[in-house]
């Protein structure tokens, strides 16, 4: 796709892989609705729109489509589902409200935003949604079992909306990258950078029409 003068909406942008995204999205020419709770910090662009969304609930994800389509107009051929959170702890002794907080963001977060996209996209007959999945979309994680169900969630919801979209040439792909400097975990061993992924992504959408990444994992070469 030729993504220069493009629209793209970016969920969770105002810091970490989704500023990162948004960033790389605007110095490629393209125009940037950066959905989140807060606006970056110190990061100004006429090509980038903070749309204030709380992603958990339904209301301020309608709220901030339709802001994002008075502001930039009904072409949205870009999705880019980046909003997510973690929380670390043993099955039993994890808080219900934060395993309802996680699955309220990680996943009905991009259900909310995405179902919304899809009819236009349809119409334009293109379009790529990429979702942010993880490496424990993958494999299982002690401590971890919210997460993981979250971007085990992702990892499906992306493969079945791949085989509902794909006729429309609609692309959905999922990349999912091994540990991220994003301060989600205090370990010291070598990580990926937010800007890491931003290239990822900015390939991905580059890519010629009839050529489509479904699932790309990414981790650190030396972990």
């Amino acid at each position: 796709m030729n993504i220069q003068n493009k629209t793209a909406i970016v969920t969770g942008a105002s810091r970490g892989i989704g500023f990162a995204i948004s960033k790389a999205l605007v110095e490629e020419g393209m125009t940037v609705a950066g959905w989140s709770r807060t606006p970056p910090d110190e990061f100004t662009h006429e090509r980038f729109h903070h749309i204030k969304a709380d992603l958990t609930i339904e209301k301020s994800v309608e709220s901030a489509f339709q802001s994002t389509k008075d502001t930039l107009g009904g072409s949205i051929p870009i999705l880019i589902n980046n909003a997510g959170m973690g929380y670390r702890a043993p099955m039993d002794e994890m808080p219900s409200d934060k395993w309802r907080e996680l699955f309220d963001l990680n996943v009905h977060g991009l259900f909310y935003t995405t179902k919304r996209v899809i009819p236009i996209m349809k119409k334009c007959g293109e379009g790529h949604i990429i979702n942010i999945g993880s490496g424990a979309g993958t494999n299982g994680i002690a401590q971890m079992s919210a997460y993981c169900g979250t971007k085990f969630a992702v990892v499906g919801i992306t493969e079945s909306l791949h085989q509902e979209l794909r006729d429309f040439g609609v692309k959905v792909s999922c990349l999912s990258p091994g540990s991220v400097d994003t301060g989600f975990s205090e370990s010291k061993k070598n990580k990926l950078q937010p800007e890491d992924l931003a290239v990822s992504v900015v390939h991905m959408l580059k890519c010629p029409q009839n050529f489509h990444y479904t699932d790309i994992q990414v981790r650190p070469l030396q972990p």
